[in-house]
């Protein structure tokens, strides 16, 4: 279905509203989808509705060649240590010298919701903590317009490395099939 923002945001926090905690004491949902789809942007907006703890797997990606190995610590770097009451921390990616940072605490506060955006964020091991799923598609043209507006000419270069690496996540975790909301296109620029 097509959402404005406002109308994608309203139904994603009805869902996070109404779940059970899936994490330790706290709801996590995730924001899922290909490049350009707005991910980031319906992120940032549930989570200043919930007053939740955005992360962003761009955080997480080891590189332009880590959408897989991201897939993976999205679970055991940060949803099991949470599940378990432990302090989760990534290793962020230095997106600049193309290099991993030091580990960084995640300091997710008490009972604020953990919202996840980015494609990876819902693989098959993720799926018991969490509490709510979004899948954002959209038009390959429309994705990759708003990517490189959004990115400029760093993310062009690598746009077609990296659609390899999201239709093997596709294909592999099928992170649209039981999505709580499903967006084939968010309206916007």
């Amino acid at each position: 279905m097509t959402l404005g923002l406002a109308a994608a945001t309203d139904r994603v926090v009805a869902l996070a509203v109404d779940a059970l905690p899936t994490v330790g004491p706290r709801v996590a949902v995730a924001i899922d989808g290909r490049s350009g789809a707005g991910k980031t942007t319906l992120g940032r907006a549930v989570a200043a509705a919930t007053r939740g703890f955005l992360l962003s797997m761009e955080d997480i990606y080891p590189g332009w060649d880590g959408l897989a190995e991201a897939s993976r610590r999205i679970v055991t770097d940060v949803l099991q240590p949470l599940s378990a009451g432990e302090q989760p921390s990534i290793r962020r990616w230095d997106w600049g010298s193309g290099a991993a940072r030091d580990r960084w605490p995640l300091l997710v506060p008490g009972h604020a919701p953990l919202v996840i955006e980015g494609v990876g964020s819902s693989p098959l091991a993720a799926r018991p903590y969490l509490a709510v799923r979004v899948w954002l598609d959209g038009d390959p043209v429309t994705r990759r317009r708003r990517a490189l507006a959004r990115d400029g000419e760093t993310y062009a270069p690598h746009w077609q490395r990296w659609a390899v690496q999201e239709e093997a996540y596709l294909a592999a975790e099928r992170p649209d099939v039981g999505a709580d909301v499903v967006i084939t296109a968010l309206d916007g620029p």
